[in-house]
């Protein structure tokens, strides 16, 4: 499961960013998981518990806000909504679409008391 790693990583900015700003405390972290991402927004929920344990993050919630995919269709030239990686245009049905958005994964705030 990569979503464990990936978990620690989450954890491993929030700690040391915290620590870096002279915060005692982890309260939440907020991240960005794109939809086309391949990761499990459940499963770093699950981990958050069991990788902040000992750490000044321990007892933190970890909040996640889901980007949906998107792309810009070359064909086209619309941009469009995407539901798959390499999937096809939902407006011309051609394949020459390039992602814009959706396989991001970030740390994007971090509530330090």
């Amino acid at each position: 499961m990569h979503e464990m790693a990936l978990t620690e990583s989450i954890v491993e900015i929030a700690v040391e960013t915290a620590k870096r700003e002279g915060a005692a405390r982890v309260r939440r972290v907020f991240a960005d998981i794109g939809a086309l991402s391949h990761v499990e927004p459940e499963a770093l929920l699950f981990c958050f518990d069991a990788v902040s344990a000992g750490t000044i993050a321990e007892g933190a919630s970890l909040e996640i806000a889901r980007v949906a995919g998107a792309g810009w269709c070359m064909d086209c030239g619309k941009t469009v909504p995407l539901a798959e990686r390499f999937g096809p245009c939902p407006e011309c049905g051609r394949f020459h679409v390039q992602m814009t958005a959706g396989d991001e994964m970030r740390v994007r705030e971090i509530e330090v008391e």
